[in-house]
């Protein structure tokens, strides 16, 4: 069945308007309303105009056919001045925004000459007020791209009265001289880029081996075992033969020994070997040991390939022994883990710890309202306690979130802290089930019992005064980090240390019975609620 004609009532009258397809609805009453211009070239110039700095180009000024020759070369020669093309390639967002502020600058000009100005000088004062403006916001954006890497995700012209004033406050100050630190601490950027499991790198992660089973060449040591024939060993008897044995002869041949002429034939066949012997022998077992060319399996432990990217989780310590050069580094971390969320397209979440119950929880992610949280908790000054507890407790519940469940832990502290040994039991099932990684970003001389628990690596900061105010140029007083470990290894809360550990009562009780080191507490001297487990003394 074939179908009706359209129907043409109204068929000439929106084929003026076929270029509002290409446009978005915000464009659409601006093109539409607009004061200067026929509407066909209007809408075909938009059109064209948009697709153009999309694609990262500004058509040529001959393909205008609006606003008039003259107006469009001056506002090609504008755009090309201000390289608004270079900034709105592949994003439709912005792009939108320049068209919408340009057809807002031209509708101005009725106004221009009704206050007193030529047509000339009115089409020059827009042109100039669209420069000037987007002069302006170009810097604006230059400063989000030196700090975040590129421009934030809702670039629209609806949010930049937002970002305008928050780029104009004292602290985006504050997050420009954090950025500016950034580049002295490249290592710090480059952990915090490797965090995360969401997909497979092309580099190999030298934590992470996988026992293979390979078979390789090797010489082993045999034994062999075989029975070995003794002639003449007392044994078994197997018959007659010619031998010079006087035990083993027969008795026809002793007889020739009692006849005096014959006891010499017998001497001659002794001599010769001849007599007639009973032929017996015995087998012994022989073993003995050769060396043989074998195979054998060997455990060969191949390195995984790291995982990276997924989401972020950061614990920041804002405790008052942050303050100073510390604090710098610890704010220094939280803006490169949101400039590595944003430019690879990851969320990132924040806590901010200090004192029991001290916890911010922040997602920061790079739009107006997230450069807004992170402006100013990176202008805010650090005091109180410190309790590592109550983030690793909130960055744990965020993990059992799908969103979440690719998400790696990045602890920046001094280290000046000690978990309770329920949540590090929670965290250490955290990284054996979920494969939980937590790198931790030492902001401090060495590093502490604590931070030893939590982190599976620890990334130095050594040289962290020297970004305070009151710390140019100071040099690590101690020559390495690891200083805790190397002295004090018992100390460390590991499955070896405390399977040698005692309780009190146990100690107690040893003591008072005159034990020593291993001897075996009797069940007597053991207190009654301990466990029969308990280690000896």
């Amino acid at each position: 069945m074939s179908e009706g004609p359209a129907p043409l009532l109204f068929a000439g009258r929106e084929a003026r308007l076929a270029a509002l397809d290409a446009l978005p609805r915000t464009l659409w009453l601006g093109s539409l309303t607009h004061a200067h211009g026929a509407l066909e070239p209007r809408l075909a110039t938009l059109v064209a105009l948009r697709a153009g700095l999309v694609g990262g180009r500004v058509p040529a000024d001959r393909d205008w056919v609006w606003p008039g020759p003259a107006l469009a070369r001056r506002l090609c020669d504008t755009l090309a001045e201000l390289d608004l093309a270079a900034y709105c390639t592949g994003r439709e967002g912005l792009s939108d925004t320049v068209v919408q502020s340009l057809l807002f600058h031209l509708d101005l000009v009725p106004d221009y000459r009704d206050r007193g100005a030529s047509e000339t000088g009115a089409l020059q004062r827009a042109i100039e007020a669209f420069g000037s403006d987007w002069q302006e916001r170009r810097g604006q954006m230059d400063q989000l791209i030196e700090v975040f890497g590129k421009l934030p995700d809702d670039s629209k012209d609806a949010r930049w009265d937002v970002l305008a004033g928050v780029l104009k406050s004292e602290g985006w100050q504050t997050v420009l001289r954090i950025r500016r630190l950034l580049e002295r601490l490249a290592d710090l950027a480059a952990c915090i880029r490797r965090l995360g499991r969401a997909r497979l790198s092309d580099e190999s992660d030298e934590a992470s081996r996988t026992p293979v089973t390979v078979m390789q060449s090797a010489v082993a040591r045999r034994s062999e075992a075989r029975t070995v024939r003794v002639p003449d060993m007392p044994g078994e008897t197997r018959g007659v033969h010619r031998a010079d044995r006087i035990a083993r002869m027969l008795p026809a041949e002793a007889v020739l020994l009692g006849h005096p002429t014959l006891r010499l034939v017998w001497h001659a066949r002794r001599a010769e070997r001849t007599l007639l012997c009973y032929e017996d022998d015995d087998r012994m077992r022989e073993v003995r040991h050769v060396d043989a060319p074998v195979l054998q399996p060997r455990p060969d432990p191949q390195q995984d390939r790291r995982l990276e990217m997924g989401p972020l989780l950061v614990c920041v310590d804002t405790s008052a022994s942050m303050q100073g050069g510390a604090g710098e580094v610890a704010k220094a971390v939280v803006l490169e883990a949101v400039r590595t969320a944003h430019a690879q397209g990851r969320a990132c979440h924040v806590f901010a710890f200090g004192g029991a119950g001290e916890v911010v929880d922040m997602e920061i992610a790079v739009d107006a309202e997230g450069i807004d949280r992170l402006v100013r908790f990176l202008g805010q000054g650090f005091g109180g306690g410190t309790d590592i507890c109550g983030p690793l407790e909130y960055a744990l519940a965020r993990l059992e979130q799908a969103a979440w469940r690719m998400a790696d832990l990045l602890v920046a502290s001094d280290g000046d802290f000690g978990a309770t040994p329920e949540v590090v039991a929670r965290l250490d099932a955290a990284k054996r089930d979920l494969g939980l990684r937590v790198q931790g970003v030492l902001i401090g001389d060495r590093e502490t019992i604590g931070f030893l628990e939590v982190a599976d690596h620890i990334h130095p900061v050594r040289d962290w005064r020297r970004y305070g105010t009151e710390g140019r140029g100071a040099e690590p007083p101690i020559h390495t980090h690891r200083l805790t470990a190397l002295y004090f290894p018992g100390a460390l809360r590991t499955s070896e240390n405390r399977d040698a550990t005692v309780s009190g009562e146990v100690a107690s009780a040893a003591v008072r019975a005159g034990l020593r080191r291993g001897q075996p507490l009797p069940d007597h001297l053991r207190p009654p609620h301990s466990s029969p487990d308990e280690p000896d003394a």
